[in-house]
Protein backbone atom coordinates (compact mmCIF):
# COMPACT_ATOMS: atom_id res chain seq x y z
CA UNK A 1 0.00 0.00 0.00
CA UNK A 2 3.12 2.22 0.70
CA UNK A 3 3.97 1.94 -2.45
CA UNK A 4 1.01 2.94 -3.88
CA UNK A 5 0.31 6.12 -1.47
CA UNK A 6 4.13 7.42 -2.71
CA UNK A 7 3.83 6.39 -6.65
CA UNK A 8 0.06 8.11 -6.41
CA UNK A 9 2.17 11.55 -4.63
CA UNK A 10 5.28 11.78 -6.91
CA UNK A 11 3.12 11.86 -9.91
CA UNK A 12 0.77 14.64 -7.85
CA UNK A 13 3.88 16.65 -7.50
CA UNK A 14 4.62 16.19 -11.17
CA UNK A 15 1.44 18.45 -12.10
CA UNK A 16 2.36 20.73 -9.24
CA UNK A 17 5.48 21.53 -10.71
CA UNK A 18 4.51 22.39 -14.26
CA UNK A 19 1.85 24.80 -12.46
CA UNK A 20 4.85 26.22 -10.92
CA UNK A 21 6.07 26.03 -14.61
CA UNK A 22 3.55 28.09 -15.87
CA UNK A 23 3.66 30.53 -12.55
CA UNK A 24 7.83 31.27 -13.09
CA UNK A 25 7.51 31.28 -17.23
CA UNK A 26 9.86 28.25 -16.76
CA UNK A 27 10.52 26.98 -20.15
CA UNK A 28 8.90 23.82 -20.73
CA UNK A 29 10.76 22.06 -23.08
CA UNK A 30 14.53 22.51 -21.89
CA UNK A 31 13.36 21.65 -18.20
CA UNK A 32 11.34 18.69 -19.45
CA UNK A 33 15.22 17.31 -20.32
CA UNK A 34 16.77 18.54 -17.29
CA UNK A 35 14.53 16.19 -15.64
CA UNK A 36 14.81 13.11 -17.72
CA UNK A 37 18.77 13.73 -17.03
CA UNK A 38 18.07 14.11 -13.12
CA UNK A 39 15.78 10.69 -13.11
CA UNK A 40 17.93 9.30 -14.93
CA UNK A 41 21.28 10.04 -12.60
CA UNK A 42 18.90 9.59 -9.41
CA UNK A 43 18.44 5.93 -10.70
CA UNK A 44 21.96 5.56 -11.49
CA UNK A 45 22.78 6.60 -8.16
CA UNK A 46 19.90 4.58 -6.13
CA UNK A 47 21.57 1.53 -8.19
CA UNK A 48 23.13 -0.80 -5.48
CA UNK A 49 25.61 -2.50 -7.40
CA UNK A 50 28.04 -1.90 -10.41
CA UNK A 51 27.31 -0.62 -13.92
CA UNK A 52 29.10 -1.98 -16.40
CA UNK A 53 27.85 -1.48 -20.08
CA UNK A 54 28.21 -4.51 -21.50
CA UNK A 55 26.04 -6.78 -19.42
CA UNK A 56 23.56 -3.33 -18.97
CA UNK A 57 23.45 -4.06 -22.97
CA UNK A 58 23.06 -7.32 -22.93
CA UNK A 59 19.94 -7.24 -20.40
CA UNK A 60 16.69 -8.51 -21.58
CA UNK A 61 14.84 -5.38 -20.92
CA UNK A 62 17.79 -3.02 -22.14
CA UNK A 63 16.52 -2.01 -25.78
CA UNK A 64 13.15 -2.22 -24.41
CA UNK A 65 13.94 1.19 -21.73
CA UNK A 66 15.05 2.78 -25.53
CA UNK A 67 11.80 2.58 -27.15
CA UNK A 68 10.13 3.79 -24.00
CA UNK A 69 12.47 6.48 -23.55
CA UNK A 70 11.46 7.79 -26.74
CA UNK A 71 7.80 7.12 -26.23
CA UNK A 72 7.70 9.37 -23.19
CA UNK A 73 9.08 11.84 -25.45
CA UNK A 74 7.25 11.85 -28.10
CA UNK A 75 3.56 11.48 -26.17
CA UNK A 76 5.20 14.50 -24.23
CA UNK A 77 5.35 16.08 -27.88
CA UNK A 78 1.93 15.33 -28.78
CA UNK A 79 0.20 16.25 -25.16
CA UNK A 80 1.99 19.57 -26.22
CA UNK A 81 0.29 19.95 -29.04
CA UNK A 82 -3.20 18.29 -28.09
CA UNK A 83 -3.12 21.30 -25.38
CA UNK A 84 -2.63 24.04 -27.92
CA UNK A 85 -5.03 22.52 -30.73
CA UNK A 86 -7.68 21.43 -28.30
CA UNK A 87 -7.28 22.04 -25.30
CA UNK A 88 -5.63 21.33 -21.81
CA UNK A 89 -8.83 19.56 -20.91
CA UNK A 90 -8.86 17.22 -24.30
CA UNK A 91 -5.20 16.09 -23.82
CA UNK A 92 -5.89 15.51 -19.84
CA UNK A 93 -9.01 13.46 -20.46
CA UNK A 94 -6.77 11.65 -22.97
CA UNK A 95 -3.67 10.95 -20.54
CA UNK A 96 -5.70 9.85 -17.29
CA UNK A 97 -8.65 7.74 -19.62
CA UNK A 98 -5.40 5.94 -21.02
CA UNK A 99 -5.79 3.36 -17.49
CA UNK A 100 -8.69 1.45 -19.71
CA UNK A 101 -5.54 -0.06 -21.74
CA UNK A 102 -3.38 -1.48 -18.87
CA UNK A 103 -6.81 -2.54 -17.29
CA UNK A 104 -7.73 -4.72 -20.34
CA UNK A 105 -4.16 -6.12 -20.80
CA UNK A 106 -4.07 -7.21 -17.20
CA UNK A 107 -6.97 -9.16 -17.72
CA UNK A 108 -6.26 -10.53 -21.28
CA UNK A 109 -2.38 -10.82 -21.06
CA UNK A 110 -1.74 -11.75 -17.22
CA UNK A 111 -5.16 -13.49 -16.36
CA UNK A 112 -6.47 -10.37 -14.05
CA UNK A 113 -9.95 -11.66 -12.37
CA UNK A 114 -12.61 -8.76 -11.80
CA UNK A 115 -15.07 -9.13 -9.58
CA UNK A 116 -18.49 -7.64 -10.43
CA UNK A 117 -17.98 -5.03 -8.13
CA UNK A 118 -14.55 -4.01 -9.23
CA UNK A 119 -15.64 -3.64 -12.49
CA UNK A 120 -18.11 -1.32 -11.42
CA UNK A 121 -15.68 0.50 -9.82
CA UNK A 122 -13.32 0.71 -12.88
CA UNK A 123 -16.45 2.35 -14.68
CA UNK A 124 -16.77 4.30 -12.11
CA UNK A 125 -13.36 5.51 -11.92
CA UNK A 126 -13.72 6.39 -15.78
CA UNK A 127 -16.70 8.55 -15.36
CA UNK A 128 -14.76 10.34 -12.29
CA UNK A 129 -11.66 11.05 -14.68
CA UNK A 130 -13.75 12.08 -17.25
CA UNK A 131 -15.76 14.72 -14.98
CA UNK A 132 -13.37 15.66 -13.11
CA UNK A 133 -11.10 16.92 -15.72
CA UNK A 134 -13.35 18.76 -17.78
CA UNK A 135 -13.61 22.89 -17.18
CA UNK A 136 -16.34 24.16 -17.97
CA UNK A 137 -15.86 25.88 -21.22
CA UNK A 138 -16.98 23.63 -24.22
CA UNK A 139 -15.18 21.34 -25.97
CA UNK A 140 -14.25 21.57 -29.48
CA UNK A 141 -12.17 19.07 -31.39
CA UNK A 142 -11.73 20.07 -35.20
CA UNK A 143 -11.72 16.61 -37.45
CA UNK A 144 -8.21 17.27 -38.55
CA UNK A 145 -7.14 17.13 -34.94
CA UNK A 146 -8.80 14.35 -34.07
CA UNK A 147 -5.70 12.10 -34.28
CA UNK A 148 -3.76 13.87 -31.53
CA UNK A 149 -5.62 12.97 -28.51
CA UNK A 150 -6.19 9.05 -30.02
CA UNK A 151 -2.30 9.12 -29.72
CA UNK A 152 -1.63 10.80 -26.70
CA UNK A 153 -4.58 8.20 -25.49
CA UNK A 154 -2.00 5.33 -26.98
CA UNK A 155 0.74 5.76 -26.19
CA UNK A 156 -0.15 7.13 -22.67
CA UNK A 157 -1.74 3.18 -22.28
CA UNK A 158 1.20 1.87 -24.24
CA UNK A 159 3.81 3.01 -21.69
CA UNK A 160 1.84 1.57 -19.00
CA UNK A 161 1.65 -1.53 -20.56
CA UNK A 162 5.02 -1.57 -21.20
CA UNK A 163 6.20 -0.98 -17.36
CA UNK A 164 3.76 -3.95 -16.70
CA UNK A 165 5.43 -5.95 -19.05
CA UNK A 166 9.38 -5.95 -18.04
CA UNK A 167 7.85 -5.62 -14.26
CA UNK A 168 6.27 -9.07 -14.70
CA UNK A 169 8.77 -10.97 -16.91
CA UNK A 170 12.16 -9.20 -17.04
CA UNK A 171 13.19 -7.10 -13.57
CA UNK A 172 14.36 -8.19 -10.50
CA UNK A 173 14.24 -5.97 -7.62
CA UNK A 174 17.64 -4.85 -7.62
CA UNK A 175 17.34 -3.87 -11.40
CA UNK A 176 14.54 -1.65 -10.85
CA UNK A 177 16.87 1.92 -10.37
CA UNK A 178 18.75 0.66 -12.95
CA UNK A 179 15.80 0.04 -15.73
CA UNK A 180 14.28 3.74 -14.72
CA UNK A 181 17.47 4.94 -15.11
CA UNK A 182 17.70 3.98 -18.25
CA UNK A 183 14.21 4.78 -19.86
CA UNK A 184 14.79 8.33 -18.72
CA UNK A 185 18.36 8.50 -20.10
CA UNK A 186 16.84 7.62 -23.32
CA UNK A 187 14.19 9.95 -22.75
CA UNK A 188 16.78 12.83 -22.06
CA UNK A 189 19.25 11.25 -24.99
CA UNK A 190 16.04 11.69 -27.26
CA UNK A 191 14.79 15.16 -26.43
CA UNK A 192 18.46 16.55 -26.92
CA UNK A 193 18.39 15.06 -30.33
CA UNK A 194 15.65 16.34 -31.01
CA UNK A 195 16.43 20.16 -30.26
CA UNK A 196 19.50 20.15 -31.52
CA UNK A 197 18.13 18.35 -34.81
CA UNK A 198 15.57 21.70 -34.72
CA UNK A 199 17.74 24.07 -34.20
CA UNK A 200 15.92 25.41 -31.28
CA UNK A 201 18.49 25.52 -28.55
CA UNK A 202 20.51 28.84 -31.18
CA UNK A 203 16.97 30.80 -30.32
CA UNK A 204 16.92 30.10 -26.57
CA UNK A 205 18.90 30.12 -23.39
CA UNK A 206 18.86 27.34 -20.84
CA UNK A 207 18.48 29.61 -17.78
CA UNK A 208 19.15 28.89 -14.39
CA UNK A 209 15.12 28.81 -13.42
CA UNK A 210 14.97 25.90 -16.52
CA UNK A 211 17.63 23.66 -14.35
CA UNK A 212 15.65 24.43 -11.30
CA UNK A 213 12.13 23.65 -12.21
CA UNK A 214 13.60 20.37 -14.20
CA UNK A 215 15.29 18.85 -11.33
CA UNK A 216 12.38 19.11 -9.00
CA UNK A 217 10.58 17.96 -11.83
CA UNK A 218 12.99 15.18 -12.25
CA UNK A 219 12.94 13.47 -8.85
CA UNK A 220 9.29 13.11 -8.34
CA UNK A 221 8.98 11.82 -11.92
CA UNK A 222 11.50 9.21 -11.40
CA UNK A 223 9.66 7.77 -8.16
CA UNK A 224 6.46 7.54 -9.77
CA UNK A 225 7.92 5.08 -12.35
CA UNK A 226 9.75 3.39 -9.64
CA UNK A 227 6.69 3.24 -6.58
CA UNK A 228 4.60 2.08 -9.64
CA UNK A 229 7.20 -0.93 -10.37
CA UNK A 230 7.48 -1.57 -6.59
CA UNK A 231 3.12 -1.70 -6.62
CA UNK A 232 2.63 -3.35 -9.00
CA UNK A 233 4.12 -6.66 -7.19
CA UNK A 234 1.80 -6.04 -4.46
CA UNK A 235 0.25 -9.60 -4.33
CA UNK A 236 -2.69 -7.84 -2.62
CA UNK A 237 -4.07 -6.34 -6.03
CA UNK A 238 -3.53 -7.68 -9.45
CA UNK A 239 -2.37 -5.24 -12.08
CA UNK A 240 -6.08 -3.60 -13.07
CA UNK A 241 -6.78 -2.68 -9.66
CA UNK A 242 -3.35 -1.34 -9.14
CA UNK A 243 -3.66 0.97 -12.67
CA UNK A 244 -6.79 1.79 -11.99
CA UNK A 245 -6.53 2.63 -8.35
CA UNK A 246 -3.18 4.85 -9.23
CA UNK A 247 -4.78 6.59 -11.82
CA UNK A 248 -7.60 7.58 -9.82
CA UNK A 249 -5.74 8.63 -6.87
CA UNK A 250 -3.88 10.76 -9.01
CA UNK A 251 -6.75 12.45 -10.01
CA UNK A 252 -8.44 13.26 -6.64
CA UNK A 253 -5.06 14.21 -5.18
CA UNK A 254 -4.27 16.34 -7.83
CA UNK A 255 -7.86 18.04 -7.74
CA UNK A 256 -7.32 18.26 -4.35
CA UNK A 257 -4.15 20.01 -4.06
CA UNK A 258 -5.55 22.27 -6.66
CA UNK A 259 -7.67 23.86 -4.37
CA UNK A 260 -5.62 24.03 -1.47
CA UNK A 261 -2.43 25.34 -3.08
CA UNK A 262 -3.84 27.09 -6.33
CA UNK A 263 -7.32 28.25 -4.71
CA UNK A 264 -8.93 26.31 -7.98
CA UNK A 265 -12.71 26.11 -8.52
CA UNK A 266 -14.62 23.08 -9.37
CA UNK A 267 -17.78 23.45 -11.09
CA UNK A 268 -20.63 20.86 -9.69
CA UNK A 269 -19.53 18.51 -12.35
CA UNK A 270 -16.22 18.35 -11.44
CA UNK A 271 -17.12 17.88 -7.77
CA UNK A 272 -19.65 15.16 -8.87
CA UNK A 273 -16.41 13.05 -10.21
CA UNK A 274 -14.47 13.72 -7.39
CA UNK A 275 -17.40 12.02 -5.36
CA UNK A 276 -17.22 9.13 -8.12
CA UNK A 277 -13.15 8.95 -7.81
CA UNK A 278 -14.13 7.86 -3.66
CA UNK A 279 -16.93 5.48 -5.03
CA UNK A 280 -14.47 3.92 -7.64
CA UNK A 281 -11.26 3.48 -5.47
CA UNK A 282 -13.62 1.95 -2.77
CA UNK A 283 -15.21 -0.35 -4.92
CA UNK A 284 -11.76 -1.08 -6.27
CA UNK A 285 -9.89 -1.23 -3.05
CA UNK A 286 -12.58 -3.52 -0.59
CA UNK A 287 -14.03 -5.56 -3.01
Amino acid sequence: MIYLALSILSATLIFVAFKFFDIFKVNTLNAIIVNYITASTLGLLLYQGKVELQPLLDAPWAWGTVAMGILFICIFNLMALTSQRSGVSVASVATKMSLVIPVLMGVVLYGDRLSPWQFLGILFALAAVLLASLKDEKIKIRSKDLLLPVLVFLGSGIIDVGIKYFEELYLQDREIPLFSAMVFGSAALTGLIFVVSKGLGKSQKVRAKDILGGICLGVPNYFSIYFLIRALRWEAFNSAAIFTLNNVGIVLFSTLLGILMFRERLSPKNWSGVALAVVGIILVALF
